[in-house]
């Protein structure tokens, strides 16, 4: 392992509910995507802070046919243009349990292995941020250290947080 990878640090992100505002359907249009508040300082933060940001989501949407690729990647391009930040990767996964199987599918942990190995990213200096045990479980599966968004539940997440705010303090405290 080079000295390279061993300072590598990411924060992986679950997008609906930790980066826009969770509306309980399928949000894949920009005027429904509405950034939560404070999403933008903490982004700022957290790549000041040397950290990648890398969106993992699930858009289970695409699979039963409600919105297609292209409507994810707009209201990504959507969010960074609102927040003036880039982030270094969205993975998404458009399948959905009822019609098509895939370990990409958070609570699996593919799509985190993707980018890890893309990214040469040091587990053990990085974070998952997200709202749902699935993202907790996916985490967990990696050894990533786990922030969950919203009510204390039984995840076994490592900490909680309010919101995304909340949860870029945490970890740059730690």
């Amino acid at each position: 392992m080079d000295a390279k990878r061993l300072n590598r640090k990411a924060v992986f992100l679950d997008r609906d509910g930790v980066l826009n505002e969770e509306r309980g359907d399928y949000t894949y249009l920009i005027e429904d995507f509405k950034i939560a508040k404070g999403v933008c300082q903490a982004l700022q933060v957290l790549k000041e802070a040397g950290f990648l940001l890398i969106v993992i989501t699930n858009q289970g949407g695409i699979a039963k046919g409600l919105y297609q690729e292209a409507n994810v990647w707009e209201c990504h391009r959507y969010l960074e243009k609102y927040c003036n930040i880039s982030f270094d990767d969205l993975y998404f996964s458009p399948y959905h349990p009822i019609f098509s199987a895939s370990l990409s599918r958070k609570p699996d942990s593919l799509l985190l292995e993707k980018a890890i190995a893309k990214h040469q990213i040091n587990t053990q200096l990085s974070w998952m941020i997200g709202d749902s045990p699935r993202d907790i479980e996916a985490a967990q599966k990696v050894a990533l250290k786990t922030i969950k968004i919203g009510t204390k539940t039984s995840t076994n997440a490592d900490f909680y947080a309010q919101n995304l705010w909340e949860a870029s303090q945490i970890i740059l405290k730690s």
